[in-house]
């Protein structure tokens, strides 16, 4: 008598078939059927096309030095057509947009550069990329002199954001991250801000202006928990760990505090090179997020384990070609809830 076949061989590996004017789409597509990170980034794409359907409110992630690595406008093009809700990032990527936005470059370098030289020449390294550091001393002053003319009071770093956003567009009038957000109207917070040169900036502008420079980082946290009381569905995309990562998810937690039937984010994706076994945040599984109480029990989670400069060049777009009637649809909604006062 045949032995029934066990349940977990039903579906056979379809080696990836090489055919000219394949498009990202549909790249992804035969992805799904390959094995390791290939299909795991293939099965991303469904899941953050999912999220667009679901009428989800998007939590964005950004860690790492994305903006400094070229990825910025990617960002920036995310948050002008709604694919994302809300922003949660490092000061790092926000002050290299700020950067860009200004005027300034990052330039091509090499990771084998000799830095002793680089430093005698004021030259900043980010691994295979060089930075004018004359540039960001200007920026410095040029954060310190804005940030000296806002109102006397403290801003939550969203508030801040969002003015500092509103000032750029209105004095260089180009695309990044901030700008985008500006005019979106979608929100941007920074946890750490006083971990970057933002905060650099923020300290300096005490020095023009005692007043000034005051960020209410516990607004932030009461502002992103009401964001997630105020949706219908919750998710969590992360490039990157760090602060960001645990931003996002404690603020479904902080949201239980204040309404028990609050679950957990009900999707989640992220996109790291961490892994989870040194016991750090950045790696730690989503598996284990449902422990927290940071993503439901039911939650669909996928990890990408790759490189954001590889992954999310893909698979933004691939979304481009495969999600316009989502988009139009979340637009029609004013999906994003404006918080910018």
């Amino acid at each position: 008598m045949k032995k029934p076949r066990s349940p977990y061989l039903t579906k056979p590996v379809k080696p990836f078939l090489v055919e000219p004017g394949l498009s990202t789409e549909e790249t992804l597509a035969r992805m799904e059927h390959i094995s390791f990170q290939g299909r795991n980034l293939a099965r991303a794409h469904q899941l953050w096309r999912t999220m667009l359907q679901d009428d989800t409110f998007i939590f964005f992630g950004l860690a790492g030095a994305l903006s400094a690595a070229g990825l910025r406008l990617i960002i920036a093009y995310l948050i002008e057509h709604r694919y994302i809700d809300c922003v949660v990032s490092t000061g790092a990527n926000l002050y290299h947009d700020l950067h860009e936005t200004r005027g300034g470059h990052h330039f091509i370098g090499s990771p084998d550069a000799d830095d002793s030289l680089l430093g005698k020449d004021k030259i900043d390294r980010v691994y295979d990329t060089f930075i004018d550091e004359q540039e960001f001393v200007r920026n410095d002053e040029w954060i310190a002199t804005f940030s000296a003319s806002l109102p006397a009071h403290q801003h939550t770093s969203r508030e801040y954001l969002y003015r500092l956003g509103e000032r750029l567009w209105t004095e260089y009038g180009t695309p990044g991250i901030l700008t985008a957000a500006f005019r979106a109207r979608v929100p941007i917070y920074c946890p750490a801000i006083a971990d970057s040169s933002l905060g650099m900036g923020l300290s300096q502008a005490r020095t023009l202006n005692s007043d000034s420079g005051l960020i209410d980082t516990i607004g932030d946290v009461q502002e992103s928990a009401d964001l997630v009381l105020s949706a219908k569905k919750t998710a969590s995309i992360v490039i990157g760990g760090g602060t960001p990562k645990n931003f996002i998810n404690q603020a479904s937690v902080q949201a239980e505090y204040l309404d028990p039937k609050v679950q957990g984010h009900h999707y989640a994706l992220q996109i790291i090179t961490d892994v989870p076994h040194y016991g750090g945040a950045s790696g730690s599984s989503l598996s284990e997020a449902k422990s927290w109480g940071k993503i439901t029990a039911d939650a669909t989670h996928i990890t990408v384990n790759a490189d954001a400069t590889i992954a999310l060049p893909i698979i933004v777009t691939a979304l481009v070609s495969s999600t316009p009637d989502l988009l139009s649809l979340r637009q029609s909604k004013h999906h994003t809830r404006d918080v910018n006062k």
